[in-house]
C-alpha cells in the first residue's frame, strides 16, 4: 500500500523520534492511517525484532491482528495463554488485562511497545501502571514505548493519572485539515441547536462527567429528540447520495428510545451498545455498511474501532464534559468515500458550543484538577471566540418559532449570511449569544491575557517602584489564597525562561525546572500555597484590575515583578514568559505548596 505524504514523513523522521524520546505518542486524527503507520514502522524498523502491541479491546484487537498478520510471524495472546512471550513468532499482540505473566516477560523482551488508542493509557490504573512500571524497571536497552491516538488527553483531574506519566513528547503527524484538503478526510459542516429547556445546571459534575442517570432524565424530559429527528430529516434530503448516520447517545435508555422514534417516521435503525453480542454486533455493522440500517444508534461502542466511510450524518445526543468523546465521535464520519463531499453533524448536546469544531482542538499530556469545570458553560468556546483580541467572531442563537412553542435554536456566525438570516429558519429572529448569556462575566485566557499585556505597563508608570519592590515579605505575609496564586503568577512570569520549546518534552522540562525553582524559594522563606480544588484565571484578573479579592499591596508588589521584562524584552518572548507562567500557577496552585512537596521533579 503507497504512503500517504504524512505517513511517509514520520516514517523518514523515525530514527530522529527514537534517538530523541524514548516513550511518545504519534498523533494523527482518526482515519489518518495510523495502523497502516504502525505496520510500515514494524516493516521498515524491526524486522526480525520483537513487538508487542496493546489495545483496551477486542474489536481493536482483530482488527490489529487483520492488519499486521500479512507476512508476519504474530500471535494474539488469549486469556489462559502462560510461559514465556515470543517463542515462535516476533509480535505479540493482547489487551492490557490478558495474560499477565506472558506481557511481563513480553515487556522485558521487546524491541517496542505499540499501545493503540493511547489516550487510554492509565498511569495509575489496573491494567497499565503495571506496564508502564515494568517497562521503566525491567525493559531492554533501545526499548521505546509508542503509542497511537487521535486525542493525547486524559479526562481526569488526577494528578497521579496523567499521560505525561506515561509519555514524554506527542508527535504531531497529520493535521485533520490538512488531510481535509488531501482528500483524506471530508470537511465536517456543524449543525448545532441549543436545545432551550435540557436543564444540566443542577448536575453534580465532580465525578469529572456528566452522571449518565441524570443526564438520561434530563434528556428524556427535554425537546432533544425532536430537534435531533427534525433536523435529521431535513439533512438526509440534502444528502449528497445514500444517508448513512451514527447516533451517539449517554446510555440505552436513550438510545432505544431514539430507534422508536427512527422507526416511527420510517427510518430504518438499530441500536449496538457494549453488550451486544459479537455475531450480532458484526451483522448490525455489515447491515450498516451495505446501507440495510440507514441509522445506527449506539452507546459508546462507536467511537472507536469502528470504521464505515460511507456515514455521511453523526448526530451527536450526549452533553457531555469530554473533549476527548466529542473529537472521537465526530471524527468517525469524516472518512473519505466515494462521491462523499461532507460530513453533516447535528449537535444538540451543545458540545459544538463548548469545545468548538474537532479540527480546532488542542490537547496536552497533562490536564489540572477540575479542568472538567470549564466546560460546565454550554457556551465556553463562543466565549472564547469573541474575546479573541486579533479576530473576534460573534455568535447568533435564532429564536424565531418553528412550532409547539419551540425555537429554531439554531446557532451561527454574525456575518456570514445575507441580512444574518438563519441559514435553517431563513429568519432574522436572533440574540447575541455572547450578550444574552453573559459570557463576559468569567475571566478566560484571551481576556486574561489582554489585561495583563495592558494593564501591567499602566499601572508601572504609576507607582513608586523602589517603595513597592521593597515590600514582599509583607505581601506574602498578608496573603491570603487568592492573592498567593497571584503573587505565584508574577514570581514564574519572572523567572521563567524566553527561549521557545521545540518539542513538548522540552517544554515541559524547562517548564517543571522553574515550577522546581518556585516551589524551592517559597520553602526556603517558609511560605505556603494550600492545594485548592481549581484554578481560576480571574484571581489574576482581578490582581490587574478591579482588585476586589488581591489587595493593592498584592497588586502592586507583583506589578512591580513582572512589568520590567514587558519594557525590556521583545513581545514574542513575554508571550513564552506569560504562557509559562500561567500554567506553573495552575500546577503549583492545584498541586499546592509545602516542605511536604514529593513530586517527581522536586522533593521538599
Amino acid at each position: 500500500m503507497e504512503l500517504r505524504r504524512w505517513q511517509k514523513k514520520i516514517v523518514d523522521d523515525f530514527p530522529t523520534i527514537l534517538a530523541s524520546y524514548k516513550r511518545f505518542i504519534l498523533k494523527a486524527p482518526t482515519g489518518a492511517g495510523k495502523t497502516v503507520l504502525a505496520r510500515e514502522i514494524i516493516d521498515r524498523f524491526y524486522e526480525n525484532k520483537k513487538v508487542l502491541v496493546l489495545c483496551h479491546r477486542l474489536v481493536l484487537l482483530d482488527q490489529l491482528e487483520g492488519a499486521l498478520s500479512e507476512g508476519r510471524r504474530v500471535r494474539t495472546l488469549a486469556v489462559s495463554d502462560k510461559g514465556k512471550a515470543f517463542t515462535d513468532y516476533d509480535i505479540l499482540l493482547s489487551t492490557s488485562m490478558r495474560a499477565r505473566e506472558v506481557v511481563a516477560d513480553a515487556i522485558t523482551k521487546a524491541d517496542l511497545i505499540i499501545v493503540d488508542e493511547a489516550h487510554r493509557v492509565s498511569p495509575n490504573g489496573k491494567g497499565y501502571k503495571r506496564i508502564i512500571d515494568k517497562f521503566r524497571d525491567d525493559s531492554k536497552e533501545g526499548a521505546h514505548f509508542l503509542g497511537l491516538t487521535a486525542s493525547p488527553e486524559r479526562r481526569t483531574g488526577d494528578q497521579r493519572d496523567q499521560l505525561n506519566l506515561a509519555f514524554d513528547a506527542i508527535i504531531d503527524c497529520a493535521d485533520i485539515n490538512d488531510l481535509i484538503n488531501e482528500g483524506i478526510l471530508v470537511k465536517p459542516r456543524y449543525r448545532p441547536h441549543f436545545v432551550h429547556d435540557l436543564n444540566l445546571d443542577d448536575i453534580d459534575v465532580s465525578s469529572g462527567e456528566y452522571p449518565v442517570a441524570r443526564l438520561t432524565d434530563e434528556i428524556i424530559k427535554s425537546s432533544m429528540l425532536d430537534y435531533a429527528t427534525r433536523s435529521y430529516l431535513e439533512e438526509r434530503d440534502r444528502t449528497n447520495g445514500r444517508p448513512i448516520s451514527a447516533w451517539f447517545c449517554p446510555d440505552i435508555v436513550v438510545a432505544e428510545v431514539t430507534v422508536r422514534r427512527l422507526q416511527e417516521i420510517g427510518i430504518n435503525a438499530d441500536i449496538i451498545t457494549a453488550g451486544t453480542p459479537l455475531k450480532k454486533r458484526r451483522q448490525i455493522l455489515t447491515d450498516h455498511d451495505t446501507g440495510a440500517i440507514e441509522a445506527l444508534v449506539s452507546v459508546g461502542v462507536l467511537t472507536e474501532g469502528w470504521d464505515n466511510p460511507d456515514c455521511n450524518i453523526i448526530v451527536h445526543m450526549r452533553p457531555t464534559l469530554s473533549k476527548v468523546l466529542w473529537g472521537q465521535s465526530v471524527g468517525r464520519g469524516l472518512r473519505s468515500s466515494a462521491g462523499k463531499k461532507e460530513c453533516v453533524v447535528i449537535d444538540v448536546s451543545s458540545n459544538w458550543t463548548t469545545f468548538g469544531p474537532v479540527e480546532n482542538l488542542k490537547w496536552l499530556l497533562w490536564s489540572p484538577p477540575r479542568s472538567f469545570v470549564q466546560f460546565q458553560n454550554r457556551f465556553n468556546w463562543i466565549g472564547q471566540q469573541q474575546d479573541d483580541e486579533e479576530e473576534p467572531e460573534t455568535y447568533l442563537l435564532c429564536k424565531n418559532e418553528i412550532g409547539k412553542g419551540r425555537p429554531c435554536s439554531h446557532i451561527y456566525k454574525k456575518g456570514e449570511h445575507e441580512g444574518d438570516a438563519c441559514p435553517i429558519c431563513g429568519t432574522y429572529a436572533a440574540i447575541d449569544v455572547y450578550k444574552e448569556q453573559r459570557l463576559d462575566l468569567s475571566i478566560n485566557d484571551n481576556k486574561l491575557h489582554r489585561i495583563f499585556f495592558t494593564r501591567v505597563p499602566e499601572i508601572y508608570q504609576e507607582l513608586n517602584v523602589r517603595v513597592w519592590e521593597s515590600l514582599g515579605n509583607s505581601a506574602w505575609r498578608k496573603a491570603n489564597g487568592n492573592e498567593k496564586a497571584y503573587l505565584v503568577f508574577c514570581m514564574a512570569f519572572d523567572k521563567s525562561t524566553t527561549d521557545s520549546a521545540g518539542s513538548e518534552t522540552e517544554y515541559w522540562e524547562t517548564t517543571l525546572k522553574t515550577e522546581a525553582e518556585i516551589r524551592r524559594e517559597l520553602i526556603d522563606n517558609d511560605r505556603t500555597v494550600e492545594k485548592q480544588l481549581e484554578f481560576e484565571l480571574s484571581w489574576l484578573a482581578d490582581g490587574l484590575d478591579t482588585r476586589k479579592q488581591v489587595g493593592t499591596l498584592v497588586a502592586n508588589y507583583g506589578v512591580c515583578l513582572v512589568a520590567p521584562a514587558l519594557s525590556e524584552l521583545p513581545h514574542s518572548e513575554c508571550e513564552i514568559k506569560y504562557q509559562r507562567a500561567v500554567k506553573i500557577t495552575e500546577r503549583i496552585v492545584t498541586l499546592g505548596c509545602s516542605d511536604k512537596d514529593d513530586l517527581p521533579y522536586f522533593v521538599a
